[in-house]
């Protein structure tokens, strides 16, 4: 069974313009942060918000991708980045609901990628890793842009990647014994969704290399 199934094709949508409007947003910041202009803001709303999914389509062959057939899916971004431009003092005071809405996006976009990538005919693992391309993607791609080490790569950030890995291994589990439902799709996204939210609450991070012995300065 497909995520399509889980609601109608107009909520699905709205889920999903939901989630690119979040992760628009953080691109956005990151670029204010940056001192970029206006077209480099929406640049790093852009990429953000679309990067993952336009990865995950153009890998399974779903051509052209979802971000240039929908309007809503690329104008989207643009209205985030407008929005920060305008307004990014006000939007880094709700940043601790901006990172609640874009937990809740990862957790979907987890599961919704992994759905798709395996619909198009690939295997259970490669399913799972775009799933996680989907959810991740667009924001290595904004820290690469933006001159950084991708969040999810440094040990000093909270837990990101693995919530997300959490939640496409559990869709591809549901696949492999036959038990995927609607039911079981939105427990692996909210899985996802809490995961991370207790990352960032507690602080949760993965372990660095064991018996670590560099002498080299931490950046």
């Amino acid at each position: 069974m497909q995520l399509e199934q889980l609601f109608s094709p107009s909520v699905q949508h709205t889920l999903d313009v939901i989630g690119i409007f979040v992760f628009a947003i953080s691109g956005a910041l990151l670029a204010v942060r940056k001192n970029f202009d206006v077209f480099g803001i929406a640049v790093l709303a852009e990429v953000t918000a679309l990067g993952g999914g336009l990865f995950r389509d153009l890998v399974i062959g779903a051509v052209p991708p979802a971000a240039f057939t929908d309007l809503g899916y690329f104008v989207t971004p643009l209205l985030a980045a407008l929005v920060v431009f305008f307004l990014h003092p006000h939007v880094e005071r709700i940043q601790a609901a901006v990172l609640v809405f874009d937990a809740a996006g990862l957790g979907l976009f987890c599961v919704s990628g992994t759905t798709k990538a395996y619909s198009y005919g690939l295997g259970l693992t490669a399913s799972a890793t775009l799933g996680l391309a989907t959810a991740v993607g667009g924001g290595v791609l904004r820290d690469v842009l933006a001159n950084e080490v991708p969040s999810l790569l440094r040990w000093d950030r909270d837990l990101y990647a693995v919530p997300a890995i959490v939640g496409s291994a559990m869709v591809v589990l549901c696949i492999r014994y036959d038990i995927l439902t609607p039911l079981t799709s939105a427990f692996a996204a909210l899985t996802a969704f809490v995961l991370r939210l207790l990352a960032m609450r507690f602080h949760w991070r993965a372990p660095r290399a064991w018996n670590r012995r560099s002498t080299v300065t931490e950046e």
